[in-house]
C-alpha cells in the first residue's frame, strides 16, 4: 500500500473510531493545579461530520477546567474484547471545545446524543447541562504495532456538503427503520457481529454508514456508498437486509 493510500486508510480508521464510540475519555487541564492533566470518563456521540458531542454538567470538574482552557484531549478506544489490547485501534483526538447555544447547533446535537444515550434523557434538561462539540485539530492513532500516525483533522473529517437532506430527514428514518423493519435491525447487527443476538435499535444514520445499539453495546454498519438523501439511504439499507438474508445484494 503506498504512503497517501496509508494515510487515508488511517483517516477513515479515527473517523470510524469516533463514529463508533459510546464513550471515550476526556483529558483537560486542572484549573486551579497549575494545569495538571485530569482524565475523565464521558458518553459521547458524534456529528455527521464525525466531530465530537458531548453533554456536561457545570459542575463537573472538567467542565470546569474547559471554562478556563477550551484544550482537549479525547481517547477513542476500539480494542474492547481484544485479547491483547494493544493490537487494536485507538485514537486521540486533540481539539477545541466549543459550548452550543444557538437553537440551530443544540437542536441536531440534542437530537443525535439522546438517540445513542436515552438514558441522558433525564437530566439533558437540568439547568447546569449543556451540549458542547469538540472541534477536532489532529488526530493520534495507533492501530497495532508498527501502524502510528499523526492526522490533521480535515484529512479525518466528513464533508457533509450536500449530505443536508439525510440530516434533516435522520430522526424520520430512524423511528421508521425501529418501528416497521426491527428484523432487518437484527439482521445488520447479526453480520456485523455474529452471535450479537437480537433486540437491536438503530440510533444513528449519516452519510458513511447506521448506528445500531443494545444495552449498552453499540455496532457501526458502514455502507458501501455514502448517502445523502432518505432515498439513497433507503436503498443502502434495502441492500444491506439482502445481503445479510444470503439474496445475492453486492
Amino acid at each position: 500500500m503506498s504512503a497517501p493510500d496509508e494515510k487515508a486508510e488511517a483517516a477513515a480508521l479515527c473517523r470510524q473510531l469516533v463514529r463508533s464510540a459510546g464513550t471515550a475519555a476526556l483529558a483537560t487541564a486542572e484549573k486551579d493545579r497549575d494545569a495538571w492533566p485530569y482524565a475523565s470518563l464521558v458518553l459521547v456521540a458524534a456529528d455527521h461530520a464525525a466531530r465530537p458531542l458531548l453533554l456536561l454538567s457545570d459542575l463537573a470538574d472538567h467542565t470546569k477546567n474547559m471554562a478556563v482552557d477550551g484544550r482537549v484531549s479525547l481517547l477513542f478506544d476500539g480494542t474492547a474484547g481484544l485479547a491483547d489490547p494493544l493490537t487494536g485501534a485507538r485514537a486521540a483526538l486533540q481539539g477545541r471545545v466549543r459550548k452550543l447555544e444557538a437553537e440551530a447547533a443544540v437542536a441536531p446535537a440534542r437530537q443525535r446524543f439522546l438517540a445513542r444515550h436515552a438514558g441522558a434523557e433525564g437530566y439533558a434538561d437540568f439547568g447546569d447541562f449543556n451540549f458542547y462539540r469538540v472541534e477536532p485539530e489532529r488526530f493520534h492513532l495507533v492501530a497495532g504495532f508498527g501502524r502510528i500516525h499523526w492526522i490533521e483533522a480535515e484529512a479525518v473529517l466528513f464533508d457533509t456538503a450536500g449530505t443536508e437532506a439525510l440530516a434533516e430527514r435522520e430522526r424520520d428514518i430512524v423511528e421508521h427503520m425501529n418501528e416497521d423493519h426491527a428484523d432487518a435491525i437484527d439482521l445488520y447487527a447479526e453480520r456485523a457481529a455474529p452471535g450479537a443476538g437480537p433486540g437491536w435499535r438503530m440510533v444513528g444514520i449519516d452519510p458513511e454508514g447506521a448506528d445500531l445499539s443494545r444495552e449498552g453495546r453499540f455496532l457501526r454498519i458502514p455502507f458501501a456508498k455514502t448517502v445523502a438523501d432518505s432515498q439513497a439511504a433507503r436503498v443502502e439499507l434495502v441492500r444491506l437486509a439482502k445481503q445479510a438474508r444470503g439474496e445475492g445484494a453486492g
